[in-house]
């Protein structure tokens, strides 16, 4: 079970990034069948994922006090909102006329899905390699600066 969700993380990662590449409709509702039918794929996982976890703690208030549980819940919450019910606030809105020509705000709605690539963390604690090249990576970062800094200075001066 652990090992598939880490496969659909890291595919719901490759569909966030295809879906800001190709998906220019700000609302689900006017995207193409197959976008609506990732998101809501994806969004119907990761709720079955969240109960199945939800019901596998033998006391249910010990919930309130795993970290992980608590940002799989904010996330889950954000990816329902977004999901489900601004599509039934929008599938409302066109019925009664109210069209989504004004929906330029939800772009920005857009942004929070960027924070659906903080379940990412959850693979980089099953891939304890992953961190180390990560950490490596960040301080090798400080040595290609200054190199970077000193073949500018280099140029600038002859």
């Amino acid at each position: 079970f652990e090992s598939l969700t880490l496969l659909v993380i890291l595919l719901n990662s490759l569909w966030m990034g295809a879906t800001a590449e190709w998906n220019e409709e700000a609302v689900l509702t006017q995207a193409r069948w197959y976008f609506q039918l990732g998101e809501h794929g994806f969004c119907l996982y990761f709720l079955v994922e969240w109960i199945i976890r939800f019901c596998a703690f033998a006391d249910k208030r010990s919930c309130v006090t795993d970290f992980w549980f608590i940002f799989d819940t904010a996330l889950m919450i954000l990816m329902i909102f977004e999901t489900w019910v601004l599509t039934i606030v929008f599938s409302v809105g066109n019925a009664s006329g109210i069209g989504a020509s004004n929906a330029s705000i939800l772009k920005l709605v857009r942004l929070v899905r960027l924070t659906r690539m903080a379940r990412m963390a959850r693979l980089l604690r099953a891939l304890p390699e992953l961190m180390v090249l990560i950490k490596g990576m960040r301080v090798a970062f400080r040595s290609v600066l200054f190199t970077l800094l000193l073949l500018l200075i280099i140029i600038y001066v002859f």
